[in-house]
């Protein structure tokens, strides 16, 4: 991997294909195929802070229907990731109105609005905020065909390149403003054998007993 400063932008060149195996190596599982399924593929510019999001977004779907919210611990160990990046992440999606933190030793992160209204580009702009898909450097004016003078019409209107990519963000926005949380919630639970969905429940269920033993033991301590 190679990284080239431009200006404040810092541009990635990734081996697309590797990428895409590695992160299934190290977090296998049907929610993160049926996201790549969703978007057609891994996007370059969205963060993994992104798909870490929508993983937790998912599995507190599964906390409402049994009335339990899931700590940020909670979370970060059902996915074995670090329970401060989980929180980072949550700080971020409560400040843009995607969750809500209940209060309490058996407390923890809930969905502040039903999961059919929450986008998967609501999640998105939530963590990566909005960036455009490329930034024209206007190269066109650049030949040295032109000296130093370059005629009014290689300049004139949208570059043609910058064109083609205005275009591909729009669709891409189009298509994750179409998929919302409880669709690709429906995607997974189509594809996981039944009975998954029953013991993600049942470890959220476990969870609280251990939290209010950790809550009691900060008191008396």
């Amino acid at each position: 991997m190679s990284n080239v400063e431009s200006g404040r932008f810092r541009i990635r060149s990734v081996n697309v294909a590797k990428t895409r195996e590695g992160l299934r190596e190290r977090r296998p599982g049907v929610i993160s195929d049926c996201l790549c399924r969703c978007f057609g593929g891994p996007v370059a510019h969205i963060s993994a802070g992104v798909e870490y999001a929508l993983h937790c977004l998912l599995f507190l779907i599964e906390a409402e229907q049994i009335d339990q919210p899931a700590s940020a611990r909670d979370l970060a160990e059902l996915q074995k990731i670090s329970p401060e990046f989980v929180a980072k992440l949550f700080t971020k999606l409560q400040k843009a109105g995607i969750v809500v933190a209940r209060e309490g030793i058996g407390g923890g992160f809930a969905l502040a609005r039903p999961a059919t209204d929450i986008t998967a580009l609501d999640v998105i702009e939530a963590i990566d905020g909005r960036k455009p898909l490329f930034e024209c450097k206007e190269i066109r004016g650049q030949c040295a065909l032109f000296g130093d003078r370059t005629p009014a019409w290689a300049e004139d209107g949208v570059c043609s390149i910058h064109a083609v990519m205005i275009e591909a963000e729009k669709r891409a926005r189009e298509v994750m403003a179409g998929h919302t949380l409880a669709s690709i919630a429906g995607r997974a639970a189509a594809k996981a054998p039944r009975e998954h969905a029953g013991d993600i429940k049942d470890w959220l269920a476990a969870r609280t007993p251990q939290r209010r033993r950790r809550g009691a033991a900060a008191k008396s301590g």
